[in-house]
């Protein structure tokens, strides 16, 4: 009995696509997403790039950073809070650093250049694809990048009201010291930018996003051999080895927003 016409492509189809899923499981099946709880802010935070509100100390660390690429371990690890109001998400960076510099300090800059940590954010993990990029060096120039599907304006973008402070908020530049320790970043985001995508505005209790937090740490810091790629690199939720970019929104962990204060 022949088979109706279309059938036969139709399970080629089928079989293309398991096939392409199967291939594809070692790579996303082994791979362990970061997650965290953003939980409310239990008290009023101040935007002054120190971190020293009782909202901060009663919010928990997200966790350990993870290197990229071939790098054995984290050299300089980076402890990150988040929290959340009806009007902001809240993000505080704590960089340990023993040589911090920057020197961009034009708006979108190349801020990636310098000691720099971004914020990579997607409201909807059914369309993970869509995200906001929030780039920082420890100086303050900021880069911001919307990659959604709805969005038709230049590469770079202008969030509204974003308000942020860093340890060197505004010098000219940043050169190494002996002295350097750590630097903060401190920033506030209203939740707005995000409502083309996001499910509810504010977030409803048990909403999960999806995004990652990344660290660049610095040329005059990091000593690599020429030719090879640059290293102080390190992300919350892992990237595979075989992928370097920040960029990759597939690999991006997973928040859930609590609608109560963190536990004391």
């Amino acid at each position: 009995m022949s088979k109706p016409a279309g059938v036969v492509p139709y399970l080629f189809r089928m079989s293309r696509h398991w096939l392409i899923a199967f291939l594809a499981c070692p790579l996303l099946c082994g791979q362990q997403f970061a997650h965290y709880d953003i939980y409310r802010a239990a008290s009023p935070i101040v935007v002054d790039g120190k971190l020293d509100e009782p909202a901060w100390k009663q919010a928990p660390p997200a966790g350990d950073f993870h290197p990229v690429g071939d790098e054995p371990k984290v050299q300089q690890q980076t402890i990150v809070k988040l929290a959340w109001d009806d009007e902001n998400l809240y993000v505080g960076y704590y960089c340990l650093d023993r040589r911090i510099s920057a020197y961009v300090s034009e708006r979108h800059g190349p801020v990636s250049q310098d000691d720099c940590v971004e914020l990579f954010l997607s409201p909807n993990p059914a369309k993970v694809r869509n995200y906001y990029t929030f780039e920082i060096n420890v100086i303050g120039a900021m880069l911001n990048r919307n990659r959604t599907d709805w969005w038709t304006g230049p590469p770079t973008w202008e969030p509204d009201g974003v308000k942020y402070r860093t340890t060197w908020h505004g010098e000219s530049k940043k050169n190494p010291s002996s002295d350097d320790e750590h630097w903060i970043l401190e920033m506030a985001v209203p939740l707005r930018n995000f409502a083309k995508d996001a499910a509810h505005m504010p977030p409803a209790h048990g909403d999960e996003w999806r995004l990652n937090l990344n660290r660049l740490e610095g040329a005059e810091g990091v000593q690599q051999p020429r030719g090879q790629p640059r290293g102080g690199l390190s992300t919350w939720s892992p990237l595979p080895k075989e992928v370097r970019s920040f960029h990759s929104p597939d690999w991006f962990g997973w928040v859930r927003f609590v609608a109560n204060a963190p536990p004391k």
